[in-house]
């Protein structure tokens, strides 16, 4: 009897042991196993699209707005990705917000992208040909490229990854800024020699050769200013060259200026050259509840005045002021960028819930058709990352910097002031002075498209600036030091004393 309970014992560990070797060795049956995945191009034109889909964080698609509340141009009342903390100058590795979510968001961003390349390079079966494969690869070096210029403008030396990580390799030292610099680079110019020769506009939202030569160009010109906010020429050259090769690819202007921004006009747009598609009510977003009913993003009073009136001489000096109606007369941009007390859009009007601590909102990017915004509204307009009127502007400031105002450098700034119908520029001006209309003109044209903040900047004006606000709703707070975020202090722990703090933050 001993000896049978003995064998049948001896039995069930053996059918255990085999069970649970089975069961260590399944797939997982909640998720798509690597094991399973990469088997086919289908699998690969999802792992793609989710590719495409990092750029869907907010922090860098509908979000960007909030990056003008630590400019001069806007106030954050709710703090987000800490702006509050940032406008005061309380800037240190711990600070959270956009010091952390940036280089975090990026480095997972980079790691799928390299993920994917990985995979790419070994698959040999016959349903994908090497130049599909190609391709394949220099759209998400095109990605890889945008997120690895992030990095470089944030922190300057990071740590550069192109391959999956391991346990045995996943701390990784800092190379320097320029490496990081030129790594963004390279990946773009795979992008521009293996990217379709065709507008963004025809390409149903894949990147193309103008979306990767323009972001090249972004890329450029924000690099060029040295420390003392003098430009490279060199850089520059490539900027003007590399836009002329974008304005000469099929794009125009939009004749109506919001119609870049709103969903509906924004499929076959000749002035997107790439952007950030979404779709309700899968990818929707908060963008109308955030900008045209909490008032994340609060223009200030000293933006406002910086629109011209329509006869092109400051606000306040024109004879056409009007201080009992500052709307009257004014460049049409500001009525289409921002709005006063409530959101009025052809026949639809909405009072907002929240608090307007300036009197203004942002009204770019609102859809009308939603209105009244709350929290169930799915907003779903794309992200315009990259448009023609940018590119022209680029070209203008390179342009100047290079030869001075020639013809071709006010046939760019003329073009986008006549969309809404604003004068041209008077003749006459010198480069100083046609250096300052460009970088009013970029202000205006682009104001709450998440550049300010970059511009100032690359431009050395950023302690300057924004040492000088008098209308902010907090005391402004800018540092030398600041031109360089620290790397989270969460990546310096875990490194175990591989990643060093960059060195204003020690």
């Amino acid at each position: 009897m001993k000896k049978n309970i003995f064998s049948l014992l001896c039995m069930l560990v053996g059918i255990l042991s085999s069970c649970n070797e089975d069961f260590l060795n399944r797939d997982p049956l909640d998720r798509i196993s690597s094991n399973s995945f990469w088997q086919t191009k289908g699998d690969f034109d999802k792992a793609l699209t989710a590719s495409y889909g990092m750029l869907q964080n907010s922090i860098f698609s509908y979000g960007m707005p909030n990056l003008d509340a630590i400019t001069d141009n806007a106030y954050g009342q709710h703090n987000y990705w800490s702006s509050q903390t940032i406008v005061r100058g309380d800037i240190s590795p711990s600070t959270g917000g956009y010091i952390t979510d940036v280089y975090n968001v990026s480095y997972q961003a980079i790691a799928r992208f390299n993920e994917f390349l990985m995979q790419l390079s070994t698959y040999q079966e016959s349903d994908m040909d090497e130049s599909m494969k190609t391709q394949y690869e220099a759209e998400v070096r095109f990605l890889r490229g945008f997120f690895y210029f992030q990095l470089y403008y944030s922190y300057g030396a990071v740590p550069i990854v192109t391959e999956p990580l391991t346990l045995e390799n996943q701390v990784q030292p800092k190379a320097t800024a320029d490496q990081v610099l030129e790594q963004s680079l390279t990946d773009l110019d795979f992008a521009i020699q293996n990217l379709p020769a065709v507008p963004f506009y025809e390409n149903i939202g894949h990147a193309v050769k103008s979306s990767a030569e323009a972001l090249k160009a972004r890329v450029l010109l924000y690099a060029a200013y040295d420390e003392n906010g003098n430009p490279d020429p060199a850089m520059l050259t490539q900027v003007r060259d590399l836009a002329l090769s974008v304005m000469g690819a099929g794009y125009e202007l939009n004749p109506v200026y919001e119609n870049v921004f709103r969903d509906g006009t924004q499929e076959g747009n000749q002035e997107i050259v790439f952007s950030i598609k979404f779709l309700a009510p899968d990818n929707a977003t908060p963008m109308d509840q955030w900008l045209g009913d909490w008032l994340v993003v609060s223009p200030l009073q000293n933006l406002v005045d910086e629109y011209e009136s329509t006869d092109g001489l400051p606000w306040g000096e024109s004879p056409l002021t009007n201080p009992d109606d500052p709307r009257e007369n004014r460049d049409p941009r500001l009525e289409k960028t921002i709005f006063f007390d409530s959101v009025a859009i052809d026949d639809n009007i909405h009072f907002p819930s929240n608090n307007r601590p300036t009197g203004y909102g942002v009204k770019k990017f609102l859809s009308p058709g939603l209105m009244p915004y709350g929290y169930a509204t799915q907003s779903q307009q794309d992200w315009v990352m990259l448009r023609l009127a940018e590119v022209m502007l680029m070209y203008a400031e390179a342009q100047n910097e290079l030869s001075g105002p020639d013809a071709s450098v006010y046939e760019a700034i003329d073009a986008i002031r006549a969309r809404v119908t604003m004068p041209g520029l008077p003749a006459g001006l010198d480069q100083q002075q046609m250096r300052e209309r460009i970088r009013h003109e970029r202000r205006i044209e682009l104001a709450f498209e998440g550049l300010r903040y970059y511009d100032l900047k690359r431009w050395r004006l950023a302690d300057e600036v924004l040492n000088n606000v008098t209308d902010g709703v907090i005391p402004y707070h800018f540092e030398e030091r600041f031109y360089l975020w620290p790397l989270p202090q969460t990546e310096i722990d875990k490194s175990q004393g591989v990643l060093e703090q960059n060195p204003d933050y020690q």
